[in-house]
């Protein structure tokens, strides 16, 4: 890279080309960016002036030990006439091997209306590079959240051959001792906010009430909590808040679920908001044992008291027709 940088800096036509490299290698390193060699597979080094370097990029936390590989082109015109190309050298990315789309998509950085505008006389491999990195981070977490869902579905699979209840807590009250006609007292609830209750689900004496709540900002989810726990009869309860939530904030969605000790109840909850699309709410369900243990049919209430809180508070309206365009569509 030193000679690459010399015979730039050699060439007044090539100087801001010259002075990015500089720029980068104070950026990433001079380490992450190193002189590229074509494998003895390609053709000879074209001689139209293009010049090629790898960059190594690591991701940022919690996932610092991913790294991608990106190679990068600069034609003898650029920045006055041309963009620079971007490739995704790395075949892996953490354990997961990179698909087609995710190269097409590197390729496309300078010609995509979701990649980085090029100007003339503008130079932005910098940005390039950095728009790489952010879809790749997103690729990466999305397959993280696919490959949980799969241990989930993994485990769901050996549950079904031996069911697991876990036995109740020493202090938890069985359905008769508690009256679900009356919806809880939210009375600690702020301003503006509602809960939607759902009837609650009975078998085998165990009973399962779902509550939704539209939110229009994470802090306001451990509010809501509170609220609820500040019931007695919700605080009773075996399993008084599993919980998931999506919320849109600006173009960030947050989103965050919690088991309260009924193990993967609040991720499958997750996924319930997830396959029905909908934002901005809080879904919360209350687990009360009945003493008799009910296998995994107690995940088969728990999310449909969500659904029928959803329901209530009007979350579901259009998701349906929005299935049907989407399936008219395929």
């Amino acid at each position: 890279m030193e000679r690459i940088l010399a015979d730039l800096q050699a060439q007044p036509e090539r100087e801001a080309v010259a002075s990015e490299l500089e720029v980068l290698e104070s950026i990433y390193g001079p380490e992450a960016l190193q002189a590229w060699q074509p494998a003895p597979v390609h053709s000879k080094t074209p001689r139209d002036g293009t010049l090629r370097y790898e960059v190594n990029l690591n991701f940022p936390e919690p996932y610092e030990d991913v790294t991608i590989k990106v190679l990068v082109s600069i034609p003898a015109d650029y920045p006055a006439a041309s963009p620079p190309q971007l490739q995704l050298l790395s075949r892996y990315i953490g354990a997961y091997g990179a698909d087609t789309a995710l190269f097409s998509t590197v390729l496309k950085t300078f010609m995509s209306v979701n990649g980085v505008e090029w100007s003339p006389d503008l130079v932005c491999v910098f940005d390039g590079l950095q728009n790489v990195l952010e879809r790749c981070v997103e690729w990466y977490e999305e397959h993280l959240s696919l490959g949980k869902a799969g241990e989930i579905l993994r485990d769901d699979e050996k549950e079904a051959q031996h069911p697991i209840d876990p036995a109740p807590k020493a202090t938890e009250p069985v359905e008769d001792e508690i009256d679900h006609s009356q919806p809880a007292d939210l009375s600690d609830l702020p301003d503006g906010l509602q809960m939607y209750e759902s009837e609650p689900i009975v078998d085998r004496k165990s009973v399962f009430v779902g509550r939704a709540c539209a939110i229009t900002d994470p802090s306001q989810v451990p509010i809501i909590l509170s609220a609820l726990l500040s019931d007695r009869r919700v605080a009773r309860a075996a399993h008084p808040i599993i919980n998931a939530w999506r919320c849109q904030v600006g173009t960030v969605l947050h989103q965050d679920n919690d088991d309260d000790g009924e193990t993967a109840a609040g991720g499958r909850l997750a996924h319930l908001l997830q396959i029905l699309e909908v934002n901005n709410v809080l879904v919360v369900v209350s687990r009360y044992f009945g003493g008799l243990h009910i296998g995994p049919d107690r995940f088969k209430h728990i999310n449909q008291c969500a659904r029928n809180a959803l329901e209530l508070g009007g979350f579901l309206e259009g998701v349906a027709d929005s299935h049907k365009k989407q399936r008219g569509r395929k």
